[in-house]
C-alpha cells in the first residue's frame, strides 16, 4: 500500500512508549513532564524526547438558546489567558464548568446553568466533544446546546468563594453570530457552538418550540 492511500488512525496508545512521568508543578492545576517516544509513519521509533503536559481535567460548555425568541445567553467574565492581547480580557463565553468526579457532563451543565446564569435547561442536545489543545493539555470539552426561556434572564452571577464575577447577557442569535464575524467572540467553545446553532436553528425552532 502506498503512503498516499493509507488511511488515518493506524496507531494507538500502544504505539507510545513513556519511560518517565514526573510532576513539575502542582497548584490549582498540575503540570507533568513526560519522557517518551512513539512509532513513526515511515516505520521505526522516534528518539526519546520530553514534553510538558498541562493536566487540567475535562469540562462541559453549554450554549443556552431560546427557540421562541431566537435568543442566546452569553456570559461575560475576566480570563487571565486573554491578558496582553489587543483586546479586553473580559470575554463572552458559554455556560461552563469543570467536570467533578462522579459527575456526568449533563450534571455539570445543569449545575453551572444555575450558578452562572440563573437558568434551567429544559433539554440538552450534544454538539460534540473536542480536545482543547492536545499539543500541551489533556482537557476535553463536552459541548451542548441547552433549551431555555430567556424571559427575565440576564444579570450578575457567580460564586464568591470561587472568585467568579459574571454578567449574563441576553442577545439575538444573529447579533452573537455577527460577533464571531467581527472577532469580538474569539474563544473556541463559543465559536463552535454558535456556528453549530447557525446550521441547526431552523430545526431547533421546530423541535423545541
Amino acid at each position: 500500500m502506498s503512503e498516499t492511500t493509507r488511511k488515518p488512525f493506524q496507531f494507538s496508545q500502544d504505539d507510545v512508549r513513556i519511560d518517565k512521568r514526573e510532576t513539575v508543578f502542582q497548584g490549582f492545576f498540575r503540570m507533568e513532564r513526560l519522557h517518551l517516544s512513539h512509532a513513526m509513519f515511515a516505520g521505526g521509533q522516534t528518539g526519546a524526547f520530553e514534553r510538558e503536559l498541562f493536566l487540567r481535567g475535562d469540562a462541559t460548555c453549554v450554549l443556552p438558546y431560546d427557540p421562541v425568541r431566537d435568543e442566546v445567553v452569553l456570559l461575560e467574565q475576566f480570563r487571565p489567558g486573554a491578558l496582553w492581547r489587543d483586546q479586553s480580557p473580559w470575554l463572552l463565553e458559554l455556560v461552563a464548568g469543570m467536570n467533578e468526579p462522579g459527575e456526568t457532563p449533563e450534571d455539570v451543565a445543569h449545575r453551572e446553568a444555575d450558578e452562572e446564569a440563573g437558568l434551567t435547561f429544559r433539554r440538552l442536545e450534544k454538539i460534540c466533544q473536542y480536545l482543547v489543545s492536545p499539543g500541551g493539555t489533556t482537557e476535553m470539552v463536552s459541548l451542548y446546546c441547552g433549551h431555555v426561556s430567556t424571559e427575565g434572564a440576564g444579570g450578575l452571577y457567580g460564586l464568591a468563594e470561587e472568585n467568579e464575577d459574571i454578567r449574563a447577557h441576553v442577545m439575538a442569535a444573529e447579533d452573537a453570530l455577527r460577533m464571531i464575524a467581527d472577532g469580538r467572540i474569539n474563544n473556541a467553545a463559543a465559536i463552535i457552538a454558535l456556528q453549530w446553532l447557525a446550521m441547526q436553528r431552523n430545526r431547533l425552532k421546530e423541535e423545541w418550540s
